[in-house]
């Protein structure tokens, strides 16, 4: 596996490096007390290493985009040169570079080229929106929300298609919730679907009429422009620059890139060509698989990707293989361990008293693909948001592992979100990791209380339980639409997610099983050097250790110890990847020595 070939690389790197300069000192003793000297050095701070010891220090020397030293200002300061950039911290926190674990950036980054997407609160400030586009838009034209949940709306009830009728009664309306949606009746008539037999829509018990809620299954029968799909390259790499440029602001140096293909990982090569890429990317990619395929066509499939996990530099990585094994939480699609029930119900428009969601591929299906994953080197990965799901990608990563260990491969389960402690020993004993989205807990667990009972929810995002047995936890955000890091959709800024981690808090103000609360150590260590041992980089960044990559930031508030509830209002004044300042707020002064 990949990890194993990089720690024979490092080992074998840091032997010659240190047989040189053992070499070197034995040649010529007198350059003995020659100390490098560095091009940048922060001091008179709060440095937050998180190395295995959670060291705290002073200070940071970094030459040539790698941190040289860490330790007191009085020692590291000794490496000043006559060109060395000296930036005094003036007592504030520094922490190594966020790693986001889970976002789909390039997906979000196009999101608002063409319109803007509204923040909508309530049921209310939605129909208007839709009132206003209909202002705006021609008679027949499409009027489209990409992301929405209804679920979030302060009525956490699902909009009734009679509702969308009366403010747009000529336009058809799409409201995407990724799994499922809600379209009105101008919308069914054009799509044909009122008339349709199909499982995707959903029909009301006693009429049989089309209710517009429907299925992701449904979606390819809606005649909808692909406008995303023909933006100039140009453009494209303008947007993302932007989005990477919100990333930094908040203090992002990586990111995992959720799911995507190899021809979208050319744009963050063209950029990075134009020494543009001021972010780091473990770029996940489809898995090639289609139903009913033989392991020796899922086997040639991978293999013609011509790539593997691990391939690239420290800049642009091939992630995982992904696939996506179930529905969505906020929609009543994720596969569960058991029916969802009466209010689920009444909340989504679920008629069938057995039904636990969908879940599109079946054990074996999995075990193929975990089975050529191994196999060929890759790491596997799958969306999976019921404890249905969960079950059933854990016996089939078991199987897998029967017939061989696959307890170094880090292979993962995306989301989760529910996580019995039988599920929670298994991931324990496969070496299976904990991809997670804190502000799902923070958006949607008071809904999902509503929905599925205290009983059943004792198990979702158990991230105390899961630290404690061993399993390593990838903190994200699962970014998918709009900019702003507080109200895109999810919102992707690191300190709220590790607030919401640390305190059980929801949006709403509800404290949820707060026993499953983590300390600020581990919450920071989820965005940090956990998601480094995701992407198999632990030796090259997620710390502030010396030959490190220096990417670091500079926080307005410590972590550690400002109060509780400031930690969700923490911000980057200053954010460095590779030594290079890639934002700066201007709060510090910068110093060139003469």
């Amino acid at each position: 596996m990949f990890k194993k070939i990089i720690a024979r690389s490092i080992n074998m790197i840091s032997r010659i490096v240190l047989g040189s300069g053992v070499f070197l000192l034995i040649l010529f003793p007198g350059c003995q007390g020659k100390m490098e000297t560095a091009d940048t050095i922060l001091w008179n701070g709060r440095v937050i290493t998180v190395d295995k010891e959670f060291s705290i220090v002073e200070a940071v020397a970094i030459k040539e985009g790698k941190i040289l030293e860490i330790g007191d200002s009085a020692t590291v300061l000794k490496r000043k040169g006559e060109a060395t950039l000296l930036i005094d911290l003036e007592g504030h926190a520094v922490i190594p570079g966020i790693i986001e674990g889970h976002a789909h950036l390039i997906a979000a980054s196009k999101s608002e080229l063409f319109d803007q997407i509204p923040v909508v609160n309530n049921v209310g400030e939605l129909l208007d929106w839709v009132a206003s586009e209909v202002q705006i838009k021609a008679p027949g034209e499409w009027i489209i929300h990409p992301k929405f949940f209804f679920t979030r709306l302060a009525e956490m009830r699902q909009v009734k298609k009679e509702e969308l009728d009366k403010v747009a009664p000529d336009h058809p309306v799409f409201l995407n919730g990724s799994y499922g949606g809600l379209i009105n009746t101008k919308a069914l008539e054009l799509s044909g679907a009122s008339t349709l037999d199909h499982p995707g829509i959903l029909r009301h018990a006693e009429s049989g009429a089309a209710s517009g809620v429907i299925r992701s299954s449904a979606f390819s029968l809606l005649p909808l422009e692909d406008k995303l799909g023909n933006i100039p390259m140009p453009h494209q790499l303008e947007a993302l620059q932007s989005l990477i440029h919100n990333y930094n602001k908040v203090g992002i140096t990586s990111v995992v890139s959720g799911k995507g293909t190899l021809e979208e990982l050319k744009l963050f090569r063209h950029l990075q060509e134009d020494k543009l890429l001021n972010i780091r990317v473990f770029h996940n990619l489809t898995f090639p698989f289609h139903q009913g395929a033989t392991k020796e066509e899922v086997r040639e499939a991978v293999k013609g990707l011509g790539t593997v996990t691990g391939d690239g530099d420290e800049w642009i990585r091939i992630g995982a293989l992904k696939t996506v094994l179930d529905g969505g939480v906020l929609t009543g699609t994720a596969f569960l361990r058991e029916p969802w029930g009466e209010v689920a119900a009444e909340v989504y428009g679920i008629d069938d008293d057995l039904y636990r969601g969908e879940l599109f591929h079946s054990k074996e299906d999995l075990i193929t693909m975990i089975a050529v994953a191994d196999e060929l080197g890759w790491k596997f990965t799958a969306h999976v948001t019921g404890g249905g799901a969960v079950d059933t990608l854990l016996a089939a990563f078991e199987s897998v592992n029967n017939s061989g260990s696959i307890s170094d491969n880090r292979f993962s389960i995306i989301h989760g979100n529910f996580f019995t402690p039988a599920a929670i020993g298994q991931m324990a004993k496969l070496g299976i990791y904990a991809d997670m989205q804190p502000a799902w807990f923070y958006k949607d667990s008071q809904l999902l209380l509503k929905v599925l009972g205290e009983k059943r929810m004792q198990n979702f995002h158990p991230y105390l339980s899961l630290l404690e047995a061993g399993v390593r936890i990838n903190g994200g955000s699962d970014h998918m639409v709009k900019l702003d890091p507080d109200t895109s959709i999810n919102p992707y800024h690191p300190f709220l997610g590790m607030w919401t981690a640390i305190t059980r808090k929801t949006e709403r103000g509800m404290v949820i099983n707060p026993a499953e609360a983590l300390s600020r150590q581990q919450a920071l260590e989820m965005y940090t050097i956990n998601n480094a041992y995701a992407s198999f980089e632990e030796e090259i960044k997620g710390s502030i250790e010396a030959g490190k990559l220096a990417d670091l930031v500079v926080l307005s508030d410590d972590l550690l110890s400002c109060p509780e509830n400031d930690i969700r209002d923490i911000y980057a004044i200053m954010t460095m990847v590779g030594g290079r300042v890639v934002y700066d707020d201007g709060t510090l002064a910068q110093q060139i020595t003469k």
